[in-house]
């Protein structure tokens, strides 16, 4: 992540977005007056959980619990992992959120949540989740990263905040995975009107388009593997790739060029209607020479009579080449608990060839790949099956790791920890990315959920606030799936920065103002702070710590300040920053 001065310190200010855009302001008082949008419905939407959802769930836990019993320790003896319990069910609701939205749940959604009694309520939830549209907003951007990165490519040819809205209309009609894959790869027309183009655009550069660059991306963001040191050398760790691979690969692109009609492929050009061939230079003898189009394994799920780009994607996402599943089985995966199903051995984008790397387990990925490949690569049934797991609903806490629990031997303990840790037996602690923060502080801000049914007024104001706080604390573009340690700057920025300061006021339209108001007594103010702020009720501790503050003042400015305070407290404590 990149370093940004301190909070504390003081630097020239920078000019606010409202000074500069006056004609906003305009709009948002136009917005207090005429509503924008059809009114949230407060009900919950009838949803169906498919029937045969449980039978792959079932497949899928016994799975991690044959994995739990049969694990084998460094010393050669078995070593059987006990799971850890059941998480709450609000503690799961607050993950559901996290990672499908990007947002801690409101609390008119907490409230709603907890009167719903129908069954599979948790199930039917996930469903509402993922028919919301903070969802297909959400997750465009999660996925773009990997597909195209954050680079910001040539402005004249490439668009991404265009493509980035085209992958959300795609998620919101639920388009099967293995479409928009191929409409990405093989798409032709203007990077404007056919969006999906610019997964080609991007990789435009000095008149024309890095082979290398759309061969390496394309097998690390829909494969799952890292290919790119191939293009120089065979592969130093995977006996399988080889650099002629890679430049069987890359030839796939060599007949795209671009035009004023946008993205086009050409077999023949030039005044004599030359056929365009990928031609390569041998960087020791410096001879060229010709590279066929060829792929690495199964060529016979080539078609015929297709263009390049149109054969490689139909490889790339046949169902046959299970590869493809299970890489984005595995970055749903991650997107979901923080860490990839792989960590710590292999990264999101570069799993183990099948059978190459018998001590990792891969297996998981390949159950819920054939699921997500026979019903028609469905992303959100994908993202059901994986939530309703006994994996993602354990708690954090494993008893093993706890004071009462302390052993003298401390290394054995931490190895057990760690074994529970690295084999799903515990639901994974991960830092929330820089969005997901500042969603959770905007969100706790706010009674009411911030969707797309709020004022326009007060989304532009919170699209202005996340823009600015993420640059601040520091985006870790491409690379926010990799574990990294926290920074000062970015605890100086929760503990003193403009955005949660203003937050935490407790003012008319702030959840600290609305909460010191509206609430009958000092117990449900309390509670409800806790409630807004980490989706949890307080301890019996908290509570009593609080309550006292709140009876030491009974004037209106001392109790204002009890609640922010208890607002400024939540917003610093490790629990807001982490996924538990």
């Amino acid at each position: 992540m990149s370093s940004k001065k301190p909070a504390s310190v003081k630097s020239k200010p920078r000019k606010s977005p409202l000074a500069v855009l006056p004609a906003m302001v305009v709009l948002g008082v136009i917005a207090l007056v005429v509503w924008a949008g059809t009114s949230r419905q407060t009900a919950l939407a009838e949803q169906t959980v498919p029937e045969d959802l449980d039978d792959i769930v079932l497949q899928a836990n016994s799975h991690l619990q044959h994995r739990w019993e049969t694990i084998v320790a460094k010393d050669g003896k078995p070593l059987v992992l006990t799971p850890a319990e059941p998480a709450s069910d609000l503690q799961i609701l607050r993950r559901l959120s996290l990672s499908l939205h990007g947002t801690i749940p409101s609390l008119e959604e907490i409230r709603q949540f907890e009167s719903d009694q129908e069954p599979q309520k948790l199930k039917r939830w996930t469903l509402r989740f993922l028919d919301d549209s903070r969802f297909s907003d959400y997750f465009a951007e999660r996925l773009a990263r990997g597909f195209v990165s954050t680079e910001g490519g040539s402005f004249i040819i490439y668009r991404r905040d265009r493509f980035v809205d085209w992958l959300r209309v795609q998620l919101k009609k639920n388009r099967p995975y293995h479409e928009i894959v191929r409409e990405m790869i093989a798409s032709k027309g203007l990077w404007t009107g056919d969006p999906a183009t610019n997964f080609m655009t991007v990789a435009y550069n000095d008149k024309k388009f890095d082979v290398n660059k759309l061969a390496g991306r394309s097998v690390r963001a829909f494969l799952g593997q890292r290919l790119d040191c191939a293009q120089c050398h065979d592969h130093p760790f995977n006996e399988q790739w080889k650099q002629h691979h890679f430049e069987g690969l890359a030839a796939f692109f060599a007949q795209s060029r671009l035009s004023v009609f946008g993205v086009e492929d050409k077999e023949f050009e030039g005044k004599d209607d030359s056929p365009v061939e990928y031609v390569v230079e041998d960087r020791k003898t410096l001879k060229k020479r010709t590279v066929k189009p060829a792929v690495p394994f199964l060529p016979e799920l080539l078609p015929e009579d297709e263009t390049r780009r149109k054969q490689l994607a139909a490889w790339i996402t046949h169902p046959k080449n299970h590869r493809f599943e299970r890489a984005f089985v595995n970055r749903v995966w991650a997107l979901l608990f923080g860490k990839a199903y792989t960590y710590p051995v292999y990264p999101v984008d570069d799993l183990p060839s099948p059978g190459d790397d018998e001590e990792t387990d891969t297996k998981l990925l390949d159950l819920l790949g054939k699921d997500f490949r026979e019903h028609n690569y469905d992303i959100r049934r994908l993202i059901l099956v994986i939530t309703s797991m006994q994996a993602f609903r354990m708690s954090s806490s494993h008893p093993l790791d706890t004071p009462a629990a302390f052993q003298p031997n401390h290394a054995k303990q931490k190895y057990l920890v760690e074994q529970h840790e690295n084999n799903w037996a515990v639901f994974p602690l991960a830092r929330l990315r820089p969005e997901q923060i500042v969603g959770s502080i905007l969100q706790s801000g706010s009674i009411k959920t911030i969707d797309q049914y709020s004022n326009l007024f007060v989304r532009i104001i919170r699209y202005m606030r996340e823009q600015d706080f993420v640059s601040e604390y520091g985006d870790p573009g491409d690379e926010e799936l990799v574990e990294k340690a926290g920074t000062i700057p970015q605890s100086l920025l929760r503990m003193n920065g403009k955005l949660p300061n203003e937050v935490l006021k407790a003012e008319s339209f702030n959840a600290s103002g609305r909460i010191v108001d509206r609430s009958d007594s000092d117990e449900n103010r309390v509670e409800v702070s806790y409630l807004v702020g980490l989706c949890r009720r307080p301890t019996e501790s908290e509570r009593t710590y609080w309550l006292d503050r709140l009876r030491s003042t009974t004037e209106k400015k001392g109790r204002n300040k009890v609640v922010e305070d208890l607002f400024w407290a939540i917003y610093n404590s490790p629990e807001f920053s982490w996924n538990h």
